[in-house]
């Protein structure tokens, strides 16, 4: 039987059924999922039959009124985070660093994968010390099949499609260190969501737009076509020597306007909202920060 292709596909939890997570498309084609669920509007999702997004199955005759939307892949299919720094013109500039001759790679681990809004995103003690937690707006893609040593020409073969992430950083912590991994892998640092997109409804990753909000407040604004190192040549980077499995999460990077190259600088504090909108048809992932207790 032919695999059944997808455009949206999200992870959530049926109102009818709390105790259950379900794969599914959002039956209107063009709502925001995660903007629709955070102003209380009612979302129902067409029902697939598999119970990950790396194989969802077919569509069914089911239909359900959405609770509340989880991250489109649980942590323990996405293995280890692949994560891009400097990747935007506009950023490297903003930072005043000169433009990277090679992407510029983090990782960070399985537990640093989080929900969209309504589970809250912890804040960590370390960060309230000194009050330094940021947030990167971010295009994440997700690998679909093994690949390992994959040349740029055929590195979209192996890609899934797309969905919005948000790398929440300690920048006290990332700025006494030369190695990011610590600063920007505590527990729910990379919520990621509400739906991922396949890569054949977006053709031309370029024509994106993504946007960051803070308490609402547009913080970055800027096109995907801002890209240093564009998405066949962070896959076939990434690839080498390296074998990416299925459910591979790549972040690649953030725009211009992140908290610390404001001026004053702007930072994240409990009870403040994020909003990563990527546009058309990812969406926009809501988050909302409370301190770690």
């Amino acid at each position: 039987m032919a695999v059944q292709s997808f455009t949206r596909l999200m992870r959530f939890v049926p109102k009818a059924s709390p105790a259950r997570i379900l794969i599914g498309e959002p039956e209107d084609f063009s709502v925001d999922v995660g903007r629709a669920l955070f102003d209380s509007k009612e979302v129902y999702a067409r029902v697939w039959s598999g119970k990950s997004i790396l194989a969802p199955g077919e569509k069914t005759e089911g239909r359900e009124l959405v609770d509340r939307v989880l991250s489109p892949l649980a942590r323990d299919e996405v293995g280890t985070i692949r994560c891009i720094g400097l990747n935007y013109v506009q950023h490297a500039q903003e930072v005043g660093i000169d433009l990277p001759k090679l992407p510029t790679v983090f990782l960070k681990p399985a537990e640093a994968l989080g929900d969209p809004w309504p589970q809250p995103t912890l804040l960590p003690k370390i960060t309230q010390s000194d009050n330094t937690g940021d947030y990167e707006s971010e295009l994440a893609v997700v690998i679909g099949k093994e690949c390992k040593n994959v040349s740029k020409e055929d590195a979209m073969d192996y890609v899934l499609g797309y969905t919005a992430a948000n790398d929440v950083s300690s920048r006290g912590s990332q700025f006494a260190q030369s190695q990011w991994c610590y600063s920007k892998g505590f527990d729910g640092s990379c919520p990621i969501g509400p739906t991922i997109v396949s890569k054949s409804l977006v053709p031309d990753v370029a024509k994106l737009h993504m946007r960051g909000l803070h308490n609402d407040k547009v913080m970055q604004d800027c096109g995907i076509d801002d890209l240093i190192f564009k998405i066949p040549e962070v896959v076939s980077f990434l690839s080498q020597g390296t074998t990416l499995k299925p459910g591979t999460v790549i972040i690649t990077g953030t725009p211009a306007g992140v908290g610390v190259g404001k001026n004053p600088k702007v930072t994240i504090k409990h009870g403040d909202t994020f909003a990563v909108e990527i546009l058309p048809h990812i969406g926009t992932l809501v988050n909302k920060f409370e301190n770690e207790a």
